[in-house]
């Protein structure tokens, strides 16, 4: 196992039960662009990797079958250099030549395909030539890992995971790579001798998320302001053109994600449903539509979750990846402005209150281990009516009910009368519109904790601050 590896606990258990499983093993990788998915293969199965390639962003069935025989021939040390294979059949026939010189062992041989929905161009035939290449031969033996990798997550579910012809049910393990926790971001900075105040790189994952090729450009000993700038709005910098460069290579030109995504941009806190989408994209209800929406669910850059008006329950959708809405909101208004100034308005503090929201919807195992009940079966939501609202409810079968207050603050978060005022308004609402009979237990997440006084006394139960969304759950 591989020490330069942060984090990802679950997904190096699941490699490292392939190695020693009796039987061959078919994986499925899939993520967001840039969140670690090749990385992470390369460095944890090392020198085991007997094949590898990676298909082509933009080629046809030719192309493609060209850039495979290349990385064949590097394997092979041009074994197969006077081969030209015009089919995928005759290509993965010459990769089962090579296999065969490789006498069956104990130790498992890997076979890395690297963004495999590129290969699968139309009219290719690729993916029955794959489905042929595992069920005719990596299935007569016992010691080939083959891993199949995506960031186009919606081609990886339907064509690969819920695939309903040679490959299904053919999935032996499934690894849907997410963006870094808190704690791991925390831990990829110490790894990179890099260490940042929480305060401080909790205001770099509002911006560019746990997204591990983002943090990696941010320099050693550099502040979130400068990173930010530097990355985000200087010329030429590194986050520039990435916005489009993402949408582009996952979805294409001239398709309906980018028009979801700039509507749920307006929408922020409050979340819009499927018939408000519908609405405000001027999009005609239908398939693609449909298709659009799920592909960005699907990739990590939509959030669909229950909400309950009074006693109706509903389903939302909002901005889910930090970046997308981080570009909607500053880079493109503020094109050509430095970060130093624009960090300053009232804007960004107010934009700052919702990023933090999402963070914590992304931290909900976290929270539940700050406020002493992930031990306790719950389900999570949100909840309004006309007289209030409550940013998180966690429903407990212990027969309690948490009322979450999430404030992003600069210190230590001091309640008035008002306050007080609405959170037993807020309480009483609650009860009577949800005719719930459990306890009811106010606790506000925050930056830095709250100061307590008569008025914390009388309501907060409990306190979740920043650093236990650092904590790993």
């Amino acid at each position: 196992m591989s020490k330069r590896v942060v984090g990802r606990v679950n997904e190096l258990k699941v490699l490292t039960n392939t190695l020693s499983s009796r039987r061959s093993e078919l994986i499925a990788v899939y993520g967001r662009r840039r969140i670690g998915k090749t990385y992470l293969i390369r460095e944890f199965f090392g020198n085991k990797i007997e094949f590898s390639f990676t298909g082509l962003e933009v080629g046809n069935r030719a192309d493609q079958i060209e850039n495979f025989m290349l990385k064949l021939n590097e394997f092979t040390n041009d074994r197969y250099e006077n081969e030209k294979p015009v089919s995928w059949l005759a290509a993965f026939t010459l990769l089962k030549k090579y296999l065969k010189t490789i006498k069956v062992t104990k130790t498992k041989k890997v076979i890395f395909i690297d963004e495999f929905p590129w290969t699968d161009s139309p009219k290719s035939r690729f993916l029955p030539a794959f489905e042929n290449f595992w069920n005719d031969y990596c299935t007569t033996r016992t010691d080939l890992v083959v891993v199949v990798c995506g960031s186009a997550a919606s081609y990886m579910m339907k064509k690969i995971i819920r695939n309903k012809g040679g490959l299904h049910n053919r999935i032996t393990q499934r690894i849907e790579l997410q963006p870094f926790t808190l704690h791991e971001t925390e831990a990829f900075f110490k790894y990179k001798d890099n260490p940042v105040e929480q305060y401080d790189l909790l205001k770099m994952y509002m911006a560019f998320g746990g997204v591990a090729e983002y943090l990696e450009h941010v320099n050693t000993g550099e502040s979130s302001v400068q990173a930010i700038d530097r990355m985000c709005f200087s010329n030429g910098g590194f986050l520039e053109n990435e916005y489009a460069d993402i949408f582009n290579s996952l979805y294409g030109q001239n398709s309906y994600h980018e028009q979801i995504i700039h509507v749920l941009a307006t929408a922020r806190k409050k979340g819009l449903t499927r018939t408000d989408l519908l609405k405000k994209t001027n999009i005609s209800t239908g398939g693609q539509f449909s298709k659009s929406l799920e592909e960005l669910i699907l990739s990590g850059f939509v959030l669909k979750y229950d909400s309950y008006r009074e006693k109706s329950k509903t389903t939302l959708y909002r901005i889910y990846d930090e970046f997308c809405l981080f570009h909607l909101q500053f880079m493109i208004p503020y094109r050509g402005s430095k970060w130093t100034s624009v960090y300053q308005k009232q804007e960004y503090r107010t934009w700052c209150g919702y990023a933090f929201e999402t963070i914590c919807l992304k931290h909900i195992k976290e929270i539940k281990k700050g406020l002493e009940c992930d031990q306790i079966e719950s389900k999570n939501y949100t909840w309004s009516s006309s007289k209030a609202q409550v940013d998180l409810v966690v429903d407990r079968d212990d027969k309690t009910v948490n009322l979450c207050e999430i404030k992003y603050y600069g210190d230590e978060y001091e309640l008035d009368a008002s306050d007080l005022k609405k959170l037993r308004n807020r309480e009483t609402q609650f009860r009577e519109s949800k005719e719930s009979k459990k306890g009811l237990k106010t606790a506000v997440i925050t930056t830095w904790g709250v100061k307590q006084n008569q008025y914390s006394n009388a309501i907060v139960r409990k306190i979740v601050t920043m650093k236990s969304l650092f904590i790993q759950a």
